[in-house]
């Protein structure tokens, strides 16, 4: 078993922990709330794109549909192929966004 690490989505103010062999949106699908999109899980459909604020991390291959060399230089990625390699802090975009901050407890 790996190094674990804590994952803050800013949008709701959770975090959840994140085995770094885990990808972020497993970690997040972890927390139980239905309303998070998850799509295909394989980098190709887009539903699951975050933007990364803060954190070291590395990610496997995107579909260039979703996320283009711009974005994913600008921090933007999807969850399913997000692997952490020091705590991060992200926000939602894309499709997932309205989900996630619908279910914001202030």
């Amino acid at each position: 078993m790996g190094q674990r690490f804590a994952v803050t989505i800013e949008d709701s103010g959770e975090r959840v922990a994140c085995a770094e062999q885990d990808s972020v949106l497993r970690a997040m699908e972890a927390l139980g709330r239905k309303g998070i999109p998850v799509g295909c899980r394989g980098g190709g459909c887009g539903v699951c794109k975050v933007r990364v604020t803060g954190g070291a991390y590395h990610t496997r291959k995107m579909s260039r549909a979703c996320v283009s060399e711009a974005e994913e230089a600008d921090g933007v990625v999807l969850a399913c192929k997000l692997f952490p390699d020091s705590d991060l802090s992200l926000k939602v975009v894309g499709k997932m966004a309205k989900s996630v901050c619908a279910g914001r407890r202030d």
